[in-house]
């Protein structure tokens, strides 16, 4: 179920938890991108990414919202996030007390590059990408939420199952002033991703109501999203636990009886504690192997062995679930 880095959705306008007095809202207009919007407004990209909850090597998509804040309010964001002139490129947002659990926004360094995905190329068609992905046009269908008769739309956003051939690596972060040229489209498909952010302790909530442990939950929400639901990956990944759509439709026709709501933050929440849960039993309570599985696949680990990023991704969780109180 693969992932990083954010993106907007293009169906919901996302508003910072608490935009300060001052933002202005703007709709990203075609040809926009991050970039373009910042440098209009005497921003960098990363402060703008940052205000909004976004990364920022994200892909603004046309006719979201985004919070266009004053200098002084970019720059407060990018402190509270604890990214300030200076600081180590691997520092960490998340604080994390006895009594309180407070989240700021995750780090573009906090998760490794994304596996798999694709950007859907003018000319391509499912048929052709998956022909040379060398894998069914059918599993990469079911696992992006598409019709194998629809049409593909240049720029959407695809997630090949792990192992393929990277058609498409994703890019290093470009440098300021460097522009995209694609606008992403995110295929219309559940879960959704509604603005809604939670926090660790209604994360935790959830996740042992399904028998999963809090704070794995947690880490592994956090690592995912800093707990905002309505963030999709390059790799088409939503919500708080980023989940795919074919694994959206796989834990509501085998894990629950109980209809998942799409558009729900702790339904996706649940949805992902139903999966995890699901690899923790398969691995036989193997913590490491069902996180890497929540990654990687499970399937794929246990053919491949786990990737460098893989166990980069596994050892950030472990640690974060420390620091949740696991």
């Amino acid at each position: 179920m693969r992932r990083l880095p954010l993106i907007v959705s293009g169906l919901l306008a996302l508003v910072p938890a608490a935009a300060a007095e001052g933002a202005v809202p703007h709709t990203v207009q075609p040809g926009e991108t991050l970039w373009s919007i910042a440098a209009a407004s005497n921003l960098t990209t990363r402060s703008l990414a940052i205000f909004n909850g976004l990364s920022p090597v994200g892909v603004a998509v046309l006719g979201s919202t985004i919070q266009v804040p004053t200098e002084a309010e970019a720059a407060a964001a990018m402190q509270r996030a604890g990214i300030v002139p200076g600081a180590p490129s691997g520092s960490t947002g998340a604080t994390v007390t006895a009594a309180t659990t407070t989240a700021t926004a995750p780090s573009e360094s906090a998760a490794p590059a994304t596996m798999g995905a694709y950007s859907v190329r003018l000319g391509d068609s499912l048929s052709a990408i998956a022909a040379r992905a060398r894998v069914p046009a059918a599993q990469i269908a079911a696992k992006n939420g598409l019709s194998l008769a629809g049409p593909l739309l240049a720029g959407t956003v695809l997630k090949l199952p792990t192992g393929a051939p990277q058609l498409a690596p994703v890019a290093a972060p470009e440098p300021e002033g460097a522009a995209e040229t694609t606008t992403a489209v995110v295929p219309a498909a559940a879960p959704y991703p509604a603005a809604a952010r939670l926090d660790a302790g209604t994360v935790g909530s959830i996740a042992a109501q399904q028998g999963v442990p809090s704070s794995l939950a947690a880490a592994i929400g956090w690592q995912e999203s800093g707990f905002n639901n309505g963030l999709v990956s390059k790799a088409n990944a939503r919500g708080v636990m980023q989940i795919m759509p074919g694994t959206w439709q796989w834990v509501q026709n085998n894990l629950t009886s109980t209809r998942l709501d799409p558009n729900s933050a702790t339904d996706n929440v649940r949805a992902g504690s139903l999966y995890l849960g699901h690899l923790l039993r398969a691995t036989g309570g193997n913590v490491a192997q069902a996180v890497a599985g929540y990654y990687q696949g499970l399937d794929s680990v246990r053919r491949i062995g786990m990737y460098n990023d893989t166990q980069r991704y596994v050892a950030d969780v472990l640690a974060l679930q420390h620091r949740f109180g696991g």
